[in-house]
């Protein structure tokens, strides 16, 4: 007999967790929220907000260095289109127009933008824990996963 329980509970303890996540990406408006990002070392915030057409959008909104080497807030330099060079790096449109797909129970069909880089990729977004959002951008096939950290 308790064998027969102890399998019930560890069957509970796999199977619970793919639960929990499908749920998380059952519902469009989990993505709305504040995280932390990290990538190589260079930490930033990024808030996402639900626009009036359905869609989210990404803006960072704190880069922890700010500064350039004289002092000055740094510009989004790199960007591919001209008239966006001046904007303040912590003040960075990183995605537009995601949106959610029910049928996949994810987000996508737009594009990320990496500032560091001066690139847009494709991208999609799923949850894997209620803090922990999966980002994987791709182009011609080839890609890279992110991790967000939803902090509030």
């Amino acid at each position: 007999m308790k064998q027969i329980l102890a399998i019930l509970v560890l069957a509970v303890a796999f199977v619970m967790p793919s639960f929990a996540q499908a749920s998380l990406n059952d519902n469009a408006d989990n993505i709305v929220g504040e995280y932390l990002t990290d990538r190589g070392g260079k930490k930033s915030k990024v808030r996402v907000t639900k626009e009036k057409d359905g869609t989210y959008t990404a803006q960072m909104f704190w880069v922890e260095q700010p500064l350039d080497a004289n002092g000055k807030k740094r510009k989004d330099v790199k960007n591919p289109d001209k008239s966006l060079r001046n904007v303040d790096i912590d003040k960075v449109v990183i995605v537009r127009g995601l949106k959610y797909l029910k049928e996949d129970k994810e987000w996508g069909d737009a594009k990320i933008y990496d500032p560091s880089k001066g690139i847009r990729v494709n991208v999609t977004a799923t949850f894997e824990s209620p803090k922990k959002l999966k980002l994987r951008g791709t182009i011609f096939g080839i890609g890279t996963t992110l991790y967000w950290t939803k902090i509030k």
